[in-house]
């Protein structure tokens, strides 16, 4: 089982401390084979053109994408609009204390929601679906 995990690099990276602790956990179950959006001190080496064909070789290759939303990303809503276009299971983190999902992302049935008020409540619910995805 391999998780592509989303979350936002140029459209803000206030939660980055989150998307490493959030990665870890999931590295201690499945892989993540996007473990660099969880890095603190990204910075980008490739062109746009290969980052895109990266990143959708990565989708391809994953059982599951998780995404945290919190933080408004074009490149998660594109991320979540192709993983629903492969069939993907698309789960959305988001801190309702924070953000209000955009209605693209909330009024699509196929999206299972994750709102959280605290941090601690998202990792029960990864172990979930890591769990029925074995």
């Amino acid at each position: 089982m391999k998780v592509y995990f989303a979350g936002s690099i140029r459209g803000g990276r206030s939660d980055a401390a989150l998307y490493h602790r959030i990665i870890e956990y999931i590295k201690k179950t499945a892989p993540v084979l996007t473990e660099h959006v969880g890095n603190m001190d990204l910075q980008e080496m490739t062109t746009p053109e290969e980052i895109y064909a990266q990143d959708m070789a990565w989708l391809r290759e994953s059982d599951v994408l998780i995404a945290e939303c919190t933080n408004p990303s074009l490149g998660v809503g594109y991320e979540l609009a192709a993983g629903e276009k492969l069939g993907k299971p698309c789960h959305i983190f988001y801190d309702r204390n924070r953000t209000v999902l955009s209605a693209m992302l909330s009024g699509d049935p196929y999206f299972i929601l994750h709102p959280y008020e605290k941090e601690e409540e998202i990792y029960p619910q990864i172990d979930e679906i890591l769990a029925s995805l074995r």
